[in-house]
């Protein structure tokens, strides 16, 4: 069984792109209305007399400056060692909020290309799993998960060239002079950390994750291709063999990259969690998915070799994953917010006094809704339920890497609108471009696959 991408899916997904592309654009335009502190005074009086808006007048200078405890300061939503306090360096409260408003764009861009990356990778990781232990219910599930690491590659690179783009909007360390003693932006801690956090190297490190990722995919792939047309398991076996690399490979390099493209947005703070954290958000991110388009081919008529106990699997990943997120979620704040150490709980005081809705809301749709809507197995073989569930799951995910990226580049001048929706709609529409097209060049049946027979069968 053959799938070809519709007109109208292409089309779609085009406007998609369009109309996200616009959005981007309106929000790098409206934030460009802000030059000077007089113009931020101006909206700060405005937002002050309506009463909206997140920067009020009860905030001042104290929030500019000390919203991350005593031991540090505030500048462009980052912390900055508290040697600038003792030389003098002070930034306004205008200048900070043109700043905040500055990343805003950057920031929104940077949350959504990450977010549909992630989708990708975490499928790749669960792809090889897959093959390394050899499991027999998935086999049938093999062409969608290529499909959908089709993205890696592209996905990566676009996060990349938004990093690249982007520079000190998002990563503080990359500001000028911050390596540099005596300079006024100079900060001690960052630049003792500077052997890692170096533009060279952050690129040549994001390269190489991105080349071994995308060099398994593709021969992973081209295994699973010829295997459809061997006599023999030769190609299986090689996929085996290359997956078990794969992972050990990906282990490691998932909790680099996570340190690089996330964690070192708030250079002065770090979790030995962390890349587990973000993987096992990538993970039921991709799962997710993989079950979303499955069952809408199905529905198209195009797998009816998928039955329920194959959608009944998957969402049991979704709903065992959520509860493994979570543990790692509170694990790394209870045990943060329980030792108390000022330069650690910054990160999660941040969060809640600026953040709170998001930040404990992404909490209830990665935790209670999954808990509450697929606990009942039953509910696990129906395939609306399951994808109202994957709509929520998403939707949290998103939310979780907002919470990511955006206290540290725009503080409490976040808000979803226009630019963050635009971005989701451009990568989203990019996404659905790339995978559907690529589920179109191979059939959706990996019929030489050794374990396809018994995956056909499979009932539980």
């Amino acid at each position: 069984m053959e799938y070809k991408i519709s007109n109208r899916l292409r089309i779609t997904a085009i406007i998609l792109m369009i109309l996200g592309a616009l959005g981007v654009g309106y929000g790098f335009w409206d934030s460009h209305h802000y030059q000077t502190e007089d113009d931020v005074r101006e909206l700060l009086a405005s937002e002050s007399h309506h009463g909206e808006g997140h920067a009020t007048e009860t905030h001042g200078e104290e929030h500019a400056d000390e919203s991350h405890g005593e031991e540090t300061h505030v500048t462009d939503g980052h912390d900055v060692d508290e040697a600038h306090a003792e030389e003098g360096h002070k930034m306004s409260h205008e200048e900070h909020v043109l700043h905040q408003i500055h990343n805003r764009p950057y920031a929104a861009l940077y949350v959504a290309a990450f977010f549909f990356f992630m989708i990708a990778l975490g499928v790749l990781a669960f792809y090889g799993i897959q093959y390394a232990s050899q499991a027999g219910w998935s086999p049938v599930l093999f062409r969608v998960m290529e499909g959908i690491t089709y993205y890696v590659l592209p996905g990566g690179l676009i996060v990349l060239a938004i990093a690249f783009v982007a520079d000190s909007h998002l990563f503080v360390w990359l500001k000028e002079g911050i390596t540099v003693e005596g300079h006024e932006n100079y900060d001690k801690l960052v630049a003792g950390k500077s052997g890692w956090l170096n533009k060279t190297g952050f690129f040549i490190r994001g390269l190489i994750f991105l080349g071994g990722w995308s060099l398994y995919r593709y021969f992973s792939r081209k295994f699973s291709i010829a295997q459809d047309s061997a006599d023999d398991n030769r190609n299986f076996k090689k996929n085996f063999r290359i997956s078990a690399a794969f992972l050990v490979f990906y282990i490691y390099t998932e909790s680099m990259m996570s340190w690089d493209w996330i964690m070192s947005v708030d250079p002065h703070w770090f979790s030995t969690l962390f890349g587990w954290y973000v993987f096992a958000s990538m993970f039921v991110s991709g799962i997710t998915v993989i079950a979303m388009i499955t069952i809408y081919l199905k529905s198209k008529g195009l797998m009816e070799f998928v039955n329920d106990s194959h959608i009944h699997d998957l969402a049991k990943f979704m709903f065992a994953i959520s509860i493994f997120w979570t543990y790692l979620w509170f694990s790394q704040f209870m045990l943060i917010w329980y030792s108390n150490i000022p330069e650690e709980v910054t990160y999660f005081i941040t969060r809640i006094e600026d953040y709170n809705l998001p930040f404990f809301g992404m909490v209830a749709m990665n935790f209670i809704f999954p808990i509450l809507l697929l606990m009942n197995s039953d509910y696990k073989r129906i395939p609306w339920f399951v994808i109202m569930t994957g709509i929520v799951i998403l939707c949290g995910h998103y939310v979780d890497v907002f919470n990511m990226i955006m206290p540290a580049t725009v503080g409490d001048r976040w808000f979803i609108g226009v630019p963050e929706l635009g971005a989701i709609l451009l990568f989203g529409g990019l996404f659905l471009l790339i995978v559907f097209t690529a589920l179109s060049k191979a059939p959706l049946l990996a019929k030489g696959n050794p374990f396809i027979k018994e995956s056909e069968h499979f009932h539980y």
